[in-house]
């Protein structure tokens, strides 16, 4: 091989990891399991609905706290914008409370121990209750903040509506800057959620997670990732 090439070759080696932690767009087809790591859950590429993607799928059985996500390797997120195409529904060994919970964590610690999470409730966008449409999508914070203790301590504060349909392709968009997070959901101009105080501060970074819920099958495609550090 030329010496040219072997530098080439050389510096790809040894800075192409580094640039996944560098500012600007980053983008994942997702359409491999390649660059994901599962934490508790199973990962499979899949054809869905006509599109290539990935499947993720809880493999506890009934309803359990422990963290579900593939998380994405070599890369480092602190504020920037997170968009994806997702579905999410519930699996076919469900409990009857599954509701197809499926988001994206974010700020990931490397050891998993803490992270940011906004996610849906597919099931819930056109329940024929009203308080379950108010439960459509979900802001918590790991460890110190589960849904159950956001929804009795500051009800309303970290939910919102927004239609959704059971196992159909969503896409979704959140902006991260600081200690705030915006959701906004099906392209649309206004947000659906906002978060004002995320959890674990404006200094956090870390990695990026496909999160789902228990008792979910879901989808994930076209995760695309602009950092504005």
């Amino acid at each position: 091989m030329p010496l040219k090439l072997m530098v080439i070759f050389a510096l790809i080696l040894l800075y192409g990891k580094d640039s996944m932690s560098q500012t600007g767009k980053h983008q994942f087809p997702l359409k491999s399991m390649e660059g994901l790591e599962p934490v508790h859950v199973t990962l499979k590429a899949a054809n869905y609905l006509g599109k290539q993607s990935v499947q993720v799928t809880d493999t506890a059985k009934g309803i359990t706290s422990e963290v579900k996500y593939v998380k994405l390797k070599d890369i480092s997120f602190h504020n920037g914008v997170i968009e994806v195409e997702l579905a999410g529904k519930p699996s076919a060994t469900a409990v009857e409370t599954a509701r197809g919970f499926v988001g994206i964590a974010f700020r990931i610690s490397e050891d998993n121990s803490k992270f940011e999470c906004i996610y849906l409730r597919p099931t819930n966008g056109r329940a024929p209750d009203q308080v379950r449409r108010n439960h459509s999508v979900q802001y918590i914070s790991y460890p110190n903040l589960p849904w159950e203790k956001s929804r009795k301590e500051t009800p309303e504060k970290y939910e919102s509506y927004v239609d959704l349909v059971v196992g159909e392709w969503t896409k979704v968009k959140i902006e991260v800057e600081g200690e705030k997070a915006t959701l906004y959901v099906h392209g649309q101009a206004q947000p659906t959620l906002l978060v004002n105080d995320l959890k674990h501060g404006a200094t956090q970074s870390g990695s990026i997670g496909l999160w789902i819920g228990s008792g979910t099958e879901a989808y994930f495609r076209n995760l695309v990732i602009t950092k504005k550090e």
